[in-house]
């Protein structure tokens, strides 16, 4: 399959990769802006696993096979013949890939040659259960259609505006002066509710915000005028919230003693802190709160884990509200907190302090505003749209470039 720029090319295809699927979502930008939904999306599932299964628009899950060798390969050329299939031949303007980690230097989006992504491996170490697999997406199709141009939009990008104070880790500024500090994560989705959010409540939104992103990775983010001003996630995707496999906010003291005092390796307590803790590591059930619920009457294990989640999440909000000096909307969002009403309830209740209180109904039925009238703070809903903010930028980013070559 090759791509011919004399075709009339319309199609943004957003490329959203992880260790074991690729989630894919087609924009038309033919009649303008990319439109907020997308023409057609889905994922490839089970990568590396015994069984893959394709999904996507308006059909039954497909099952696939891809080589155990090449396995991502695979992947990524099944959603290439997918587009072509539903496109014709040479229609696809872009692919935007979402990329967790950009560092201290990227904080916009950026068109990917072989030398940006040589630059982008070595932020590998810092985000390694996401960043391996967009650059290996790339890699592949870099290799494989070389004229399709390709950009990155980075997750850390939306909290450049953190200021120092919060970025700064407390060691010697020499490491500062290296690029250790804290960057934050989950910046598309963040950056989506700041669309979402000034549309449908105008001032409010402008106001003291905290945004929960809570999915198997989790995340607060403490707006002001809808720009980042501190966030739980730090210098890697590790810190802040207790999450599905991940810990959270850690004594560093206590890997120290794992590894001088137990004796595991680097690479067996890296294993440790990315995919068996959280969630997953108290109950020794699952990382799925879904999951761990109907469990905990019966099995200590599976509450002390959910309560583990839940105060961790009602503290770290504590902590931002202070540095926003009160807080106007708290906002649920991703995974858990779009669907998960019993968590967004418990964690509203603990918040009762701050004058939170919660609509049973409204939250029951995951409706958009959440809160009661007589709540102090708004509580709302918003499903995120990280494809849209990456295809929109990708559209930014061509139309600008195309302006200034005319």
């Amino acid at each position: 399959m090759t791509f011919d720029h004399a075709c009339a090319q319309t199609h943004i295809l957003v490329l959203n990769c992880g260790s074991s699927s690729i989630k894919f979502a087609l924009f038309d930008t033919a009649a303008g802006p990319a439109p907020r939904n997308p023409s057609w999306s889905g994922k490839v599932q089970g990568i590396g696993c015994q069984s893959q299964e394709l999904h996507e628009t308006g059909r039954a899950p497909l099952a696939v096979r891809l080589d155990p060798g090449h396995p991502y390969r695979d992947a990524v050329e099944i959603i290439l013949q997918r587009v072509h299939a539903l496109l014709g031949h040479g229609r696809l303007l872009a692919v935007v890939h979402r990329v967790v980690h950009g560092g201290g230097k990227y904080s916009a989006p950026i068109r990917i040659d072989a030398d940006v992504l040589a630059d982008l491996r070595n932020y590998t170490p810092l985000a390694p259960l996401h960043q391996p697999f967009a650059l290996e997406a790339i890699d592949i199709l870099l290799g494989k259609y070389p004229g399709l141009p390709q950009m990155a939009c980075f997750d850390t990008a939306f909290h450049s505006t953190v200021p120092q104070v919060e970025q700064m880790l407390p060691l010697p500024y020499a490491a500062w002066e290296r690029g250790l500090r804290r960057y934050g994560f989950h910046g598309l989705s963040y950056e989506y509710l700041t669309v979402a959010l000034a549309e449908q409540y105008g001032e409010h939104a402008r106001g003291r915000v905290i945004a929960a992103h809570l999915g198997s990775g989790a995340s607060l983010c403490a707006m002001r005028a809808l720009r980042s001003v501190a966030t739980t996630m730090g210098f890697s995707a590790l810190d802040g919230l207790m999450m599905g496999t991940r810990p959270g906010s850690l004594d560093p003291g206590a890997v120290i003693y794992l590894m001088e005092i137990e004796k595991l390796s680097l690479e067996e307590v890296s294993h440790i802190l990315y995919c068996e803790s959280g969630l997953k590591g108290v109950s020794g059930v699952s990382p799925d709160p879904r999951e761990l619920l109907p469990r905990e009457a019966d099995e200590p294990r599976a509450r002390l884990a959910l309560d583990m989640y839940v105060r961790r999440i009602v503290r770290e909000i504590g902590a931002l509200t202070s540095v926003l000096g009160g807080l106007d909307m708290l906002v649920f969002t991703a995974g858990v907190g779009e669907h998960n009403a019993t968590i967004r309830e418990r964690v509203c209740a603990d918040l009762a302090w701050l004058g939170v209180e919660l609509d049973p109904q409204a939250n029951a039925a995951s409706q958009k505003t959440l809160s009661s009238m007589s709540s102090s703070v708004l509580v709302v809903m918003e499903p995120t749209n990280e494809e849209w903010i990456a295809a929109r930028h990708a559209q930014s980013f061509l139309s600008s470039n195309a302006m200034a070559n005319l």
